[in-house]
């Protein structure tokens, strides 16, 4: 399940406690350097398109994170970006939480379609969007990531 993350729940992480009354993965659910870099990157998305970041709960935890990384990069497109606590991973989270952010992009009137990339060696990524329908679209390489695949999925 989605649940819109807000700066006050990104503080509460960022300060290793858990928001709504949820609990967290042992270690938690990202670095605190992460957690910092997801909240400003969510603050500024929100500026163009809200909600822009969901905590991912499973069973009253918060295994995981999903955020818009960039609104319209193009028109009618918005970039999404996944990740799941360390001893979450494996286990459905992410592919569901893909799948509920594009039921929500479908309403969006705002979105026609939803892109991602994964690093070329990261397969369950490759997976979780193989399984909600995303299509190769091209390859790229990053300055910090190396190199990448594209991905694609029409929501409109």
């Amino acid at each position: 399940m989605l649940v819109e993350a807000t700066d006050d729940h990104f503080a509460a992480l960022i300060a290793g406690a858990a928001p709504l009354g949820l609990q967290v993965p042992d270690g938690g659910v990202e670095a605190v350097e992460v957690l910092q870099m997801l909240q400003g990157l969510a603050q500024s998305v929100r500026q163009e398109i809200s909600p822009a970041s969901w905590l991912i709960v499973a069973d009253g935890e918060i295994v995981g994170l999903c955020s818009i990384t960039k609104a319209f990069p193009t028109p009618g497109t918005v970039e999404i970006g996944y990740g799941l606590a360390q001893t979450r991973r494996g286990r459905g989270h992410a592919a569901a939480a893909v799948a509920e952010l594009l039921d929500w992009a479908r309403s969006e009137k705002r979105v026609a379609a939803v892109v991602a990339d994964t690093a070329v060696d990261n397969l369950p990524s490759q997976r979780v969007l193989e399984r909600n329908g995303f299509i190769r679209v091209g390859g790229r390489i990053d300055a910090e990531d190396g190199p990448l695949i594209c991905w694609r999925r029409e929501v409109a």
